[in-house]
């Protein structure tokens, strides 16, 4: 009988041991879980953002299905999931690609190229930029061989001449012909700023000809220029 009741006792023992590793497994679960989104919310809010590619506006540099890393600390450091700056880090370069909030709507992030800073005049001639009135360098664009639209139908082609204003930024997008940007709705303010493109993390051409086809593997890894 002392033999039994000795034999209870290690179970009833047992028992307590293993629910509380149970609820000690649960626990760390949880609490790594935890951990881990309050990582991620730093990550995203000071750090490293991800972004995908929508339309064809940045063609041929970007591509739609392209998947992209942002550097949210290239330019300004904001207070988190608002458009308040703490303080300003550095300014965009013309040429620099950037991503920022959309002026028209600010629900919504673009991502164009810096083609004129504060204190620039921009022009465009028959589809030619000049930036205080010299001809740029400019590699990135591209241009269809359409005619050039008239600056009374269209900004797209002919833009007449316009001084950057201060903490502002003057953006087109590489498809010249197929962009909505800077020409259209005016500047980009410093307030709106999200940070600079870098690299290519992922590319998915969802109108590849097979299976095999729809991850642009070449892609993977470039930096973005």
């Amino acid at each position: 009988m002392g033999k039994k009741n000795k034999k209870n006792a290690q179970a009833a023992e047992v028992k307590p041991a293993e629910l509380t590793k149970g609820k000690g497994k649960t626990r760390e679960y949880i609490e790594s879980l935890i951990i881990a989104a309050i990582i991620a919310f730093f990550v995203r809010s000071f750090f490293i953002q991800a972004f995908k590619i929508p339309s064809s506006s940045m063609e041929p540099t970007l591509l739609i299905g392209d998947h992209l890393l942002v550097n949210r600390l290239s330019y300004v450091v904001k207070v988190p999931f608002t458009d308040i700056v703490i303080f300003e880090l550095d300014k965009p370069d013309r040429g620099d690609v950037i991503v920022f909030r959309y002026p028209v709507d600010r629900t919504k992030d673009f991502i164009k190229r810096v083609i004129a800073k504060e204190g620039d005049t921009v022009e465009i001639k028959d589809k030619i930029i000049y930036v205080n009135s010299k001809k740029i360098d400019d590699p990135w664009g591209y241009r269809s061989q359409e005619p050039p639209l008239p600056g009374f139908l269209s900004p797209k082609d002919n833009f007449q001449p316009l001084e950057v204003p201060k903490d502002s930024y003057f953006v087109m997008g590489d498809n010249r012909d197929r962009s909505l940007d800077s020409r259209f709705w005016g500047f980009v303010k410093k307030e709106d700023l999200v940070g600079k493109a870098f690299i290519l993390y992922f590319s998915w051409d969802s109108n590849a000809d097979s299976p095999l086809h729809y991850v642009r593997w070449l892609r993977i890894g470039r930096v973005i220029r």
